[in-house]
């Protein structure tokens, strides 16, 4: 089970740097090293929500929203305030849903994605970070097996 931190097919390596703007503890640097030693990155289903953007810019933008509002201040962003944001900022077809993905298994979403959602803790939102389909942060709302 310790072994699973890699799904077949994410061949991704490098292609989950943090962008400018984001500084959240490290939780999307890609690899989630800290994370084996509390479980973080061997669950086999997350539950999450996101917002997406084309630009940097504006997926800076809207996670300055988060940082003003709470994370600058140590705080975790409440899911109901997270989903405003997603509504208003992102571009992909959940953020009409407040960016709710609801729960999918490891191998599901692809490289970079995967591998920030399976390696932020429950409750925090992960710096931006660059996938294939644009700009993204994740905020971890569950873990299970």
């Amino acid at each position: 089970m310790g072994k699973d931190v890699k799904s077949k097919g994410s061949g991704s390596k490098g292609k989950g740097k943090q962008v400018a703007g984001g500084s959240e503890d490290g939780a999307s640097k890609g690899k989630g090293k800290a994370g084996k030693a509390d479980g973080l990155g061997t669950c086999t289903y997350v539950k999450a929500r996101h917002v997406l953007c084309e630009k940097q810019s504006k997926i800076n933008e809207a996670y300055k929203k988060l940082q003003e509002g709470w994370l600058d201040n140590g705080d975790k962003v409440p899911p109901a305030e997270f989903a405003k944001v997603a509504a208003a900022y992102s571009e992909c077809p959940s953020g009409k849903k407040g960016g709710d993905l609801g729960w999918f298994p490891r191998g599901k979403m692809a490289g970079p994605f995967q591998e920030v959602a399976f390696n932020t803790p429950v409750g925090d939102t992960s710096a931006p970070f660059k996938s294939t389909h644009g700009y993204h942060f994740i905020l971890s709302e569950g873990r299970k097996n």
